[in-house]
């Protein structure tokens, strides 16, 4: 079966022939060849006879206001940006330019020790090491006024004229119906999502970058901090000279369709692995949204005919999915993760994201829920190449598989063929995301990576679904949660000022949750694996762990990514290790350890194994 999937994917000339079949030379959201492309997707699925169905939403997006564009003044200094950052917020505002490196806390902190206010300013920074919603979350804290994002030279080696592209929700989905699914008609609460800046936020290119950086002015930062790129220019701190920034994005309303086609399994068609792609972007958007398009398809393709002419019998289903909206922050996916919230993940056990999964040649990177990390490092070791090792790195919130591990809690993996001691794609968000740079990254062997992206996720998917017991590894989690407490139990001795507040419960919902996954472990070695019932109740309790580690105690509204452990907000182990809020540490304790002990709870399985040991 692993070696007739190989052999599907060998002939490199088909390969390149298929990657063009879905190259577009635009493709945004809602746009006619959005869905020129949505509907071909939908007709192959057919010919397949995988049953095809369509979710349609209506999103609120951002565009540009072509006749009122994005302005630019620093004194003789005046531009009109092309590119722009989808759901900044709107208006004109004028502050002293400041300088800020990567935007990251570490950096503000060097501004704000040189003197320089940050409050009111606006802030200049280059894009990278963290996202432009990430970048501009932290110049909110600072109550900067607006911020503007380029592409330094020292991190992008592209012309210096290069337009970028974005958005700066720092969350997914529809940002104006947070919790709840875009579909039309449906009744909204009068909220709009958490992540939504209410500052300005604009990009601009390297040469606009200079002109500002030029005149800047101000204290110079020491040598050692990093904040010198590769522009020939001072790179000073500012604070001294107005600027002016105007953003004029408007809402439109947009019609998006995910695609889905299925092939159900025989034994338990009601559980299933989803593979998805993205189908927009902002430009060509080659490696971004070409390549795992078309890896989609021939999967879909390469999975129908096993079962058709191989006798390939898949107990699970396996879902394909094409999404739309992806450049705003996966909206297409997170729309149909919350029409489905109450029961979604009962039915999916994990979700392999194609996206970007060929940026490269030399290297390999994964972000994953730690269940599956073995399958990961044994699927390594049966494709092509298996020489490499596997770089495991934290799943980002920008991750499109992000949505479904910590807002869903959906076991869920990205992973990534890349040229060697590089970490990210640097023509994502340009109109230079297209073949021929993506040829120059892979030293021109696209179809060959292409090829291997495409064995690597289908030997993942068909495990997971051939496989009596679920691949997915209870043991992994271990490392973490260790890690992640312990940060926990030095943060509270750090504390001495904290009175009636111990870390031992939460120790102790640490063993619950270790002796739970030693139980399952247990009762594989002791089950028979041939016993369908059998399997699938242990399949249950295996299933159960990811979501668990939700936190019932907040709002999905509020606090999207409620995972205890690779979530974001006050309620995760990580934040709580880093609160200087006495009265926020004692009461988010207490919930941490409880929400640990359910999930701990719900891996037993029977209630009087239960093992409340607090």
């Amino acid at each position: 079966m692993w070696l007739w999937l190989c052999g599907a994917f060998q002939n490199k000339k088909t390969n390149k022939h298929r990657l063009l079949l879905f190259a577009l030379p635009s493709r945004s959201a809602g746009s006619q060849d959005d869905m020129k492309q949505a509907d071909r997707i939908f007709n192959e699925f057919t010919k397949l006879e995988m049953e095809p169905w369509t979710d349609v939403h209506y999103v609120q997006l951002q565009t540009p206001d072509s006749k009122a564009p994005n302005h630019v003044v620093f004194g003789s200094v005046d531009f009109k940006p092309t590119g722009y950052l989808a759901y900044s917020a709107t208006g004109k505002v004028q502050g002293k330019l400041v300088y800020g490196n990567y935007g990251r806390p570490e950096d503000l902190e060097v501004v704000k020790k040189k003197n320089v206010e940050l409050k009111g300013s606006v802030l200049l920074l280059r894009a990278g090491k963290i996202s432009f919603a990430e970048q501009v979350a932290n110049a909110e804290k600072e109550r900067v006024a607006a911020v503007l994002i380029y592409p330094d030279t020292q991190d992008y080696s592209f012309r210096t004229d290069t337009v970028l592209y974005g958005h700066v929700h720092l969350g997914s989905g529809d940002p104006y119906t947070p919790g709840f699914p875009s579909f039309e008609h449906t009744q909204f609460a009068p909220t709009l999502s958490s992540g939504l800046p209410k500052i300005l936020a604009q990009t601009i290119t390297a040469n606009n970058a200079a002109a500002l950086l030029q005149k800047i002015g101000g204290p110079a930062p020491d040598a050692s901090s990093g904040f010198k790129g590769k522009l020939d220019v001072p790179y000073d701190l500012g604070g001294i000279e107005n600027i002016t920034v105007e953003v004029n994005n408007m809402l439109v309303n947009r019609e998006i369709h995910n695609v889905f086609g299925v092939i159900k399994g025989f034994t338990d068609p009601d559980r299933y692995v989803v593979l998805g792609a993205q189908r927009d972007a902002w430009g060509e958007g080659y490696a971004k949204a070409t390549v795992g398009t078309s890896i989609l398809m021939e999967l879909a393709r390469a999975v129908h005919k096993m079962v058709e002419e191989d006798g390939f019998r898949p107990r699970r289903s396996i879902v394909f999915a094409s999404w739309s909206a992806g450049e705003y922050g996966s909206v297409g996916a997170t729309e149909w993760l919350e029409a489905y919230m109450s029961s979604i993940d009962k039915n999916v056990f994990t979700y392999i994201s194609l996206d970007g999964v060929v940026m490269g040649r030399g290297s390999f990177m994964a972000s994953a829920s730690p269940l599956l990390y073995s399958l990961l490092e044994r699927t390594m070791k049966e494709v092509k190449q298996h020489c490499m090792v596997i770089q495991f790195l934290p799943m980002m919130m920008d991750d499109p598989a992000y949505p479904f591990l910590a807002f869903a809690g959906i076991p869920s993996v990205s992973f990534h063929f890349i040229s060697s001691n590089s970490e990210s794609y640097t023509y994502y968000g340009t109109n230079l995301d297209n073949i021929d740079h993506l040829n120059y990254q892979t030293n021109h062997h696209t179809s060959e990576m292409t090829a291997a992206a495409a064995q690597f996720a289908g030997q993942m998917a068909l495990r997971l679904v051939h496989d009596h017991l679920l691949s997915l590894d209870v043991s992994r989690y271990k490392s973490l949660l260790t890690t992640t407490v312990t940060g926990v139990f030095q943060r509270i001795r750090q504390l001495s000022q904290l009175k009636n507040v111990s870390p031992t419960w939460l120790s102790s919902a640490r063993g619950s949750f270790q002796r739970a996954a030693d139980s399952i472990t247990n009762d594989i070695e002791n089950t028979d694996l041939s016993d369908n019932e059998a399997c699938r109740i242990l399949n249950n309790r295996i299933m159960r762990i990811e979501h668990t580690l939700l936190s019932p105690y907040v709002s999905p509204v509020e606090t999207p990514f409620r995972h205890l452990l690779l979530g974001r907000g006050p309620h995760t182990l990580t934040s709580i290790a880093e609160t200087d809020d006495m009265e926020e540490l004692h009461t988010q304790l207490a919930l941490a350890t409880w929400n640990l002990q359910g999930c701990a709870n719900a891996m037993v399985g029977n209630i009087w194994d239960l093992d409340n040991q607090i």
